[in-house]
């Protein structure tokens, strides 16, 4: 395993992390984890040389036990068990109005109260049964809020406090411009973003921002929701309250099959899968902190944390796999028919 820093926290994290949303048996996204597997999972990350888990208040929560936060839960006593001590953990304050993504237009107030961060900071606290949270990360952003007081001073209070050691964003989906003036104000020093083969927009004005204000890049959603793990056919089909369910709905799963097909032919000598293909395109650019696959499998948590061993992708390869983009959002376009639906970032 290899290990980078994570910008100006001056962490030093392993290439490949660990995204726990899977392991929650979110009753709105993903099902069908088992806590013991979830556990072993962890467990072999980390004897493997991974130290970076992320996790999120809102993994695994439902209305009717508001007290439960089951993936902070899960990662704490994971962490009690193992004794480990020298594992960063980073997880993430919900919009308080729980809108995903952040409404073009709305108040900061509306979203990230004082009261709100701080509650949610003491919920998170208690859940991963820790004094200090590495990296606490607010769940969706709008860059104008930039221009805001409260949560500056607010943050400014918990880092005093000694809760939180830095602060974060993970930025609306695919909008990874939505947070460059906020990175002027020099109080965040992460972004979590949407990064991998078939969106590769972060690459135009991310990057560069973030290698001038030395921000540590988190990689997310590096296969797709599973696209990218070359296993889908035309035939798939998925729990109906399962997230892929509707991502991967109607043609959108015949189109990616169509485009995973075409990426299968560029595996050989070099690459010998889709995912190790789309992980090692991620860790192929220096300016990134580190990935954050979701892993519910052992077999998923030793294949993968091989992409850090393997390197960096050839620039051929990589020249070719710009061929490849396919610029579009399934987390939030209406008709699963689409078929010509353009991103744009706003």
């Amino acid at each position: 395993m290899k290990y980078r820093l994570l910008g100006k926290t001056g962490f030093k994290v392993s290439e490949v992390g660990f995204g726990t949303w899977q392991l929650a048996n979110d009753p709105n996204s993903w099902v069908g984890s088992d806590i013991n597997i979830s556990l072993q999972c962890l467990k072999d990350y980390v004897e493997k040389g991974g130290n970076f888990i992320d996790t999120a208040w809102i993994y695994g929560f439902s209305d009717d036990k508001p007290n439960n936060h089951p993936s902070e839960q899960l990662v704490g006593k994971f962490l009690k068990e193992s004794g480990k001590n020298n594992i960063i953990v980073a997880t993430k304050i919900p919009p308080k109005n729980m809108n995903w993504p952040a409404l073009k237009g709305s108040s900061i107030s509306q979203v990230f109260s004082r009261e709100h961060i701080k509650q949610c900071i003491d919920d998170s606290l208690r859940s991963l049964g820790l004094e200090q949270i590495d990296l606490m990360q607010f769940h969706v952003w709008q860059d104008n809020w930039a221009d805001e007081n409260e949560w500056k001073d607010t943050i400014g209070e918990i880092l005093l406090s000694g809760k939180v050691k830095f602060f974060g964003i993970s930025v609306n989906d695919y909008q990874p411009s939505n947070c460059l003036k906020t990175l002027d104000t020099g109080l965040i020093s992460t972004i979590q973003f949407i990064f991998n083969i078939f969106h590769q927009k972060p690459i135009e004005k991310l990057f560069p921002s973030a290698k001038k204000h030395n921000i540590g890049l988190i990689a997310r959603v590096p296969l797709d929701e599973g696209g990218l793990s070359g296993k889908y056919t035309n035939q798939s089909s998925f729990p109906s309250e399962d997230l892929r369910n509707t991502y991967f709905a109607g043609e959108r799963l015949l189109e990616l099959v169509k485009r995973t097909t075409e990426l299968k032919k560029l595996l050989g000598l070099e690459v010998h899968s889709l995912p190790e293909m789309a992980l090692r395109y991620i860790l192929s650019f220096e300016e990134i902190s580190t990935v954050i696959p979701g892993m519910r499998k052992i077999y998923q948590v030793e294949e993968n944390l091989k992409a850090s061993d393997l390197g960096k992708l050839s620039d051929h390869l990589l020249h070719e796999l710009k061929n490849h983009a396919w610029e579009r959002n399934f987390y939030s376009e209406p008709d699963p028919a689409m078929k010509d639906t353009q991103y744009i970032e706003e």
